[in-house]
């Protein structure tokens, strides 16, 4: 068992997909990508081995938040944007959960860009599964933080002038530990993302690309054809060269990522033009974010062309809640067992006269 989930029971039996679903009637529209990705969760989560009562859904408000309804866990709907307040207080508190955020780009990164941002900032060991179907879906059909400029919507008839945010950018930004990115349609990518999600020690954000087929179909069709997503999709794998696109002679991808050596930005090349000596390899852990933060932005945000999937950034840092226990602890042999009566009515107080 990975590190981050040393302290979390393990389940006493074998678990299936089965024993992660509640008796809760699942209500998002029909067709909603929702759908899938509570289907990829609810069976990779018997991977983990973990006892269900020792893991916690924390969700704000929105279609996605929802989810905690739906597994056969324990959990809480929350308030619009604190999800990660919450789970923050409930990870430094009983670190023998397993404690997952769902959030979506409204509830995350509007009300909620505060707590998200501090979340990842302290490292805190929790897993933060951001929706972005890039719109309001819950309250029909606003724009939202990551809409592309121009979105005509109920809320912007003329089209959105604000600029979006890019959630990967920002987490990094924030000094991210983990940072990922899948799609909902693609079940085994997404699962592979959650496993090194829920391995990581510290504060995990997984993008995930969702459709809302009632507000904004079809948002994210060029990632998921078949014959448009092999020139726009970038999967990212440790340790490989960052190639994509139709297969070149030697079987790769005959696009690839490379830096530019007169502005150090990245770029993608024809391989079978340019050589393959300057392609990148792909190095999630290295100790610099500025590779990660590149590659956070050679996808359009308007048409999503050169979209890089996969784990980005997975690098070890001081997690919250464990410097947090050993603080106590050193507190308690150094001062001996706490008066919360003497904290309270002790230093500078002043009793007032009626």
């Amino acid at each position: 068992m990975s590190e981050a989930l040393a302290l979390v029971p393990k389940a006493e039996a074998k678990q299936s997909m089965k024993d992660f679903k509640s008796d809760q009637e699942v209500r998002w529209c029909p067709g909603c990508g929702d759908y899938a990705v509570l289907a990829a969760v609810q069976s990779f989560m018997p991977e983990l081995g973990l006892a269900k009562e020792n893991i916690v859904f924390v969700s704000g408000i929105g279609c996605s938040s929802r989810f905690p309804y739906y597994m056969n866990t324990y959990g809480m709907h929350s308030i619009h944007g604190r999800a990660p307040a919450i789970a923050t207080g409930l990870a430094t508190s009983r670190r023998d959960l397993s404690v997952w955020v769902v959030t979506g780009d409204g509830d995350a990164l509007s009300i909620g860009g505060n707590h998200l941002i501090h979340a990842l900032r302290r490292n805190v060991n929790l897993k933060i599964l951001l929706f972005n179907n890039r719109i309001y879906g819950l309250t029909k059909g606003q724009y939202s933080p990551t809409s592309e400029i121009g979105k005509i919507t109920k809320s912007t008839p003329m089209g959105s002038l604000d600029a979006p945010f890019n959630p990967l950018s920002l987490a990094l930004g924030a000094e991210a530990s983990f940072v990922a990115r899948s799609i909902d349609s693609d079940r085994k990518h997404l699962q592979s993302v959650l496993r090194a999600a829920a391995d990581h020690q510290g504060t995990a954000l997984v993008e995930i690309y969702q459709n809302c087929n009632i507000f904004n179909d079809g948002a994210f069709d060029v990632l998921k054809d078949k014959d448009s997503a092999q020139e726009a999709v970038i999967r990212l794998e440790h340790g490989q060269p960052i190639r994509f696109g139709a297969p070149a002679e030697d079987g790769l991808g005959r696009m690839g990522v490379v830096r530019d050596p007169a502005s150090g930005d990245l770029r993608v090349v024809d391989v079978t033009v340019e050589g393959t000596d300057s392609v990148l390899v792909h190095d999630a852990a290295a100790s610099s974010p500025t590779t990660a933060f590149a590659l956070t932005r050679l996808a359009d945000p308007d048409t999503l062309h050169h979209t890089p999937i996969g784990v980005l950034r997975d690098v070890k840092r001081a997690v919250y809640d464990t410097d947090m226990a050993e603080q106590l602890e050193q507190a308690v042999v150094q001062q001996g067992k706490g008066d919360l009566g003497k904290l309270l009515a002790g230093g500078d107080t002043w009793t007032v006269a009626g």
